[in-house]
């Protein structure tokens, strides 16, 4: 029996049990098993070599990289051309962009990487169509662009959503308040700081044991479910920010497009006409979080044509400095930072000071 056979086999078993609290207990376990055979589909067999196929290994440059992820002839690749004037291959029929196509883009100063991805088809997660190199390429962006038909955008949204999942990649989410351990013994300890109404702690050893993990501590910061367990047990999940781009509004009336706009963490395009296309290059550097840093030679003006672009989460001075070059910090003294993390201007910073967007920095060397 081939793992495809197994895991529809255990996914129509979900579907015949009913979800109440009797039945958490097997639900939970089979959720484990259908984690762990998802993740040997995914992993390349033994001596198999191969690699990625094809036209899918591009090499990561500029400061992000961004994925156009969706169905076959939605207008991915007309969206890529406009955007980043990079030829892909337009058709209007399927499966016309058959790898990887790279692109470029400078906005706000920085360079972003877009991707054309091939269409994905239904089951890519089960290994069918190329949706499995489609899909390992796009666990190493920065954010998706999930481009849809607005004449049907549920529907697809959620199958495309759903292979996502399966391999692994959680979209506009947060990793799990979980803290998990493995230990040498001790038995299983379960402890939560909020009452558990997914989950109690004959489900969590079930889960655990399926993994042949029989001593560990698990700790809830929340109210989390089974599959939130089996994401933190696993521990090769990805978190990436998604945008929902629903391609083709000039083909349905404003009342329509009213209703489109309602949809979370979408965007309302027309690739062919090029409408509202500065909505979604603002969305995408808001969910791409992106900080804009100025250096300021001593006795000279800022520069503000090339800034160090940095993420906000990581927006150090000794984060910027790395990022011009590693053998500044050696020579590293303080800093005088201008903008909106300086409490007076300039402020006199150490190198654990967090920068804000658009602020400008001078480093001050060691004297010899």
């Amino acid at each position: 029996m081939s793992i495809v056979d197994k895991i529809r086999d255990i996914e129509a078993e979900m579907a015949k049990t009913q979800k109440n609290k009797a039945t958490s207990y097997h639900l939970g376990t089979l959720k484990a098993k259908l984690a762990k055979l998802r993740r040997e589909l995914l992993m390349p067999t033994a001596g198999g070599g191969g690699g990625a196929g094809v036209g899918f290994d591009v090499a990561k440059t500029g400061v992000a990289r961004v994925g156009f992820v969706g169905f076959p002839s939605v207008g991915k690749s007309t969206l890529m051309s406009k955007i980043t004037g990079t030829h892909s291959e337009v058709g209007a029929y399927e499966f016309t962009t058959l790898t990887t196509v790279p692109g470029i883009i400078q906005y706000k100063g920085a360079k972003i990487q877009m991707l054309d991805l091939p269409g994905i088809i239904e089951g890519a997660k089960d290994g069918k169509g190329r949706g499995r190199q489609v899909i390992a390429v796009a666990r190493t962006c920065s954010l998706i662009f999930i481009v849809l038909d607005v004449l049907k955008p549920l529907g697809d949204k959620k199958i495309i959503e759903r292979e996502l999942e399966g391999f692994g990649i959680r979209l506009n989410k947060q990793p799990p308040p979980i803290y998990f351990k493995k230990k040498e013994k001790g038995g299983v300890n379960v402890t939560s700081t909020v009452s558990l109404t997914h989950l109690d702690t004959e489900a969590v050893k079930a889960i655990l044991s399926e993994y042949r993990i029989h001593n560990a501590d698990v700790s809830f910061k929340a109210d989390c479910t089974a599959d939130d367990l089996i994401d933190v047990i696993e521990g090769n999940r990805i978190y990436i920010p998604c945008i929902y781009v629903l391609n083709k509004i000039d083909q349905i009336s404003i009342e329509e497009l009213d209703i489109v706009y309602r949809i979370p963490h979408s965007i309302p395009i027309s690739a062919h006409h090029g409408w509202n296309f500065d909505d979604l290059l603002e969305k995408m550097w808001e969910y791409l979080d992106l900080a804009r840093v100025y250096t300021k030679p001593k006795g000279q003006l800022p520069d503000y044509s090339a800034p160090v672009v940095i993420k906000k989460s990581e927006a150090t001075v000794e984060k910027f400095c790395n990022t011009i070059h590693k053998a500044i910090l050696k020579e590293f003294k303080h800093a005088l930072v201008w903008g909106s993390s300086a409490k007076h201007q300039p402020q006199k910073v150490g190198k654990e000071h967090v920068l804000g967007d658009e602020d400008v920095v001078q480093i001050i060397k060691k004297t010899n």
